[in-house]
């Protein structure tokens, strides 16, 4: 248990295969978690359904980049059971400051209807929570930041667990040994979340996840 944290201590966990988590949104300590079983997505390997790709090509939603981390955060924990305690809040803020923490905000009709943030740290992304307001809205996000890790020279995406959500875009789940090989050459990578810096078309995100998946 840890009562107090630092985001210097925080990215140097998540280089170590661990990350934390409260047991609820009120509980001032954290754990640390080491799953035996790891969750990722590998980039290669997205799965864009019939449906989300119907969806994709209808538009009427528009797509940012750390536009709102704030409000993405506090959509991730607005909900009956969540682990983003204050702590977390605060620490997740300041890696956003850091240029360390990102998230792919999805908007209609300027209202914020879901997205996805994470840490990244050279060439690994570690996806913390993602949340939604309307359907699809955070299948949408998740593509979007797929395709951003592809186009910015990442390797590996880690979920850390896996959901039924998750599987149906083809997360898996690896070993802790495995995953701890992909993150350590991952982690040699030079990745730049900046480097691609347009929001692509619908066209555009579907064209290049036929070609990788």
């Amino acid at each position: 248990m840890t009562t107090s944290l630092t985001p210097e201590i925080l990215l140097s966990a998540y280089a170590g295969g661990i990350f934390p988590m409260a047991e609820h949104r009120d509980d001032a300590e954290l754990f640390w978690v080491d799953p035996r079983q790891r969750g990722v997505i590998p980039l290669d390997g997205f799965h864009i359904s019939r449906s989300l790709a119907k969806t994709i090509r209808n538009g009427g939603y528009s797509v940012s980049y750390d536009a709102d981390f704030q409000g993405v955060v506090q959509g991730c924990a607005d909900r009956d059971e969540t682990w983003i305690n204050d702590m977390l809040f605060d620490l997740y803020g300041q890696l956003h400051h850091e240029n360390r923490a990102h998230s792919i905000e999805v908007w209609h009709d300027n209202r914020l209807i879901g997205g996805v943030f994470g840490i990244a740290l050279g060439g690994a992304f570690f996806g913390e929570s993602m949340f939604s307001r309307k359907r699809d809205a955070s299948k949408l996000a998740l593509a979007y930041l797929v395709d951003r890790l592809k186009q910015c020279g990442f390797a590996l995406f880690d979920t850390q667990f896996i959901t039924p959500h998750l599987a149906s875009l083809g997360a898996i789940e690896i070993p802790r040994a495995a995953y701890r090989a992909q993150l350590q050459s991952a982690l040699l990578r030079d990745a730049d979340f900046y480097a691609e810096t347009t929001v692509p078309s619908a066209d555009q995100l579907l064209q290049r996840n036929a070609q990788t998946s």
